[in-house]
């Protein structure tokens, strides 16, 4: 009985590190600079840190909600203000596409944000378009989509 048991405990082990290795993403090194500057704007926006968003937003950048859409300098005053506190992005799935100077990240999310006071949490695919302007990365869109169910 005692080997019965552990040969299901070896068994059920190996199988969810198989799992836990199917769902990691390797990434080229291009892919993941994209992916480590998402990140970083999730944190930034996290900490209200409107001035390395600043550095971020490109000058003619657009921000689509659910409720609406506006440009850099609303959005930064919407994260300065705290009309929307972007608290914690939990992200499950990203993948980065290259085109033509621009570099496109497709996420799905559950987003934990502070909205009007009131917290939220939604699911929400993003897409973030980045393009190369002056030697850097610039995010020229960021578009959330919520998605059907928890």
């Amino acid at each position: 009985m005692k080997s019965l048991i552990i040969t299901v405990l070896m068994f059920l082990t190996l199988s969810v590190g198989t799992k836990a290795q199917e769902n990691q993403k390797v990434f080229t090194a291009e892919e993941q600079m994209i992916v480590e500057l998402s990140n970083n704007k999730w944190n930034w926006m996290s900490e209200k840190n409107v001035e390395k968003l600043e550095e971020l937003f490109h000058e003619n950048s657009q921000f689509v909600h659910m409720g609406g859409y506006w440009g850099k300098q609303e959005e930064l005053n919407t994260i300065r203000t705290g009309g929307i506190w972007y608290k914690k992005a939990e992200i499950h799935d990203v993948q980065v596409k290259f085109a033509a100077g621009t570099a496109t990240v497709y996420s799905r999310i559950h987003l934990n944000s502070e909205v009007g006071g009131n917290a939220v949490r939604f699911p929400f695919i993003v897409t973030e378009i980045y393009v190369m302007e002056n030697g850097k990365w610039q995010l020229s869109t960021l578009a959330f989509t919520k998605t059907l169910g928890e």
